[in-house]
């Protein structure tokens, strides 16, 4: 089975380069499942139901995000609009299930492809310098305790690495991945670790590369130089597709190998 999960979508340039070369990544290595992380998608800051929409027509069977959830708003709506047992495209849209509790939306979806294989998408947030989660480690252990399926991947939507590090030991043998977003930086230390979990510590991002993770960088410069703030707007040059590719047994759950992508214009 065939993994294909795609880094931060940021901005018009991330969707751009992910319309270009999403159809023939997926046809190419003949990927039977395909997670996106949105969160960025609408100009670097959250996600939209249109966006959503557009992402699940490129092929997209589970969109995953991180703290930018709530930027747009009426993505909140979107997520209520379904019933937890639902198989809808609302449903798949996850935001981190460690956030607190009562808030909309689901941070895991179960679903089945077409020729009947199973399969769980989690999405989780780490708490080393980021703000309102609830501990990782032990809100992955409770989940895995309900889900059913062999081939679980988590997007572990963190900013430490050694958070990420230390998580991908904690479910090594417990799901088929375990993939780092949020930096917008790729890492080259892709592998499979001793129990069958493919690991990264950061996919990448998806979106302009002359920046500075996907802001304008005269911007950010600007901020450096003087500690003054100013809005951020999303930058545009150089964008790159950032993904993993991610062989498994289906029966299993069990990883044997995971590929880094970066394709660019």
């Amino acid at each position: 089975m065939k993994i294909l999960f795609v880094g931060d979508v940021f901005g018009s340039a991330g969707r751009k380069i992910v319309r270009e070369h999403l159809g023939h990544v997926r046809e190419s290595h003949k990927v039977d499942l395909t997670v996106i992380n949105g969160e960025n998608a609408a100009g670097g800051f959250g996600i939209t139901p249109g966006l959503a929409e557009e992402l699940f027509d490129l092929g997209a069977d589970v969109i995953t995000t991180g703290n930018h959830v709530w930027d747009k708003r009426e993505l909140i709506e979107y997520m209520k609009s379904v019933p937890a047992d639902s198989h809808e495209r609302p449903r798949r849209v996850l935001r981190p299930a460690n956030l607190q509790h009562g808030l909309p939306g689901y941070g895991v979806y179960e679903g089945r492809l077409a020729d009947g294989q199973t399969y769980a998408v989690i999405n989780l947030m780490g708490r080393v310098f980021m703000n309102g989660t609830n501990d990782p480690f032990h809100a992955a252990g409770r989940i895995l305790e309900t889900v059913k399926a062999k081939v679980i991947l988590l997007d572990f939507h963190a900013e430490a690495t050694s958070e990420k590090v230390a998580m991908g030991w904690h479910l090594d043998g417990r799901v088929t991945a375990v993939l780092g977003t949020h930096t917008h930086i790729p890492t080259a230390d892709e592998r499979v670790l001793p129990g069958g979990t493919a690991y990264q510590t950061d996919v990448g991002m998806s979106g302009p590369y002359d920046s500075v993770i996907g802001v304008e960088k005269e911007l950010v410069l600007n901020r450096f130089l003087t500690g003054m703030s100013g809005k951020f707007e999303a930058a545009t040059a150089n964008p790159k597709m950032c993904a993993a590719l991610i062989s498994c047994d289906p029966l299993t759950g069990k990883a044997h190998r995971i590929q880094r992508i970066m394709l660019g214009e």
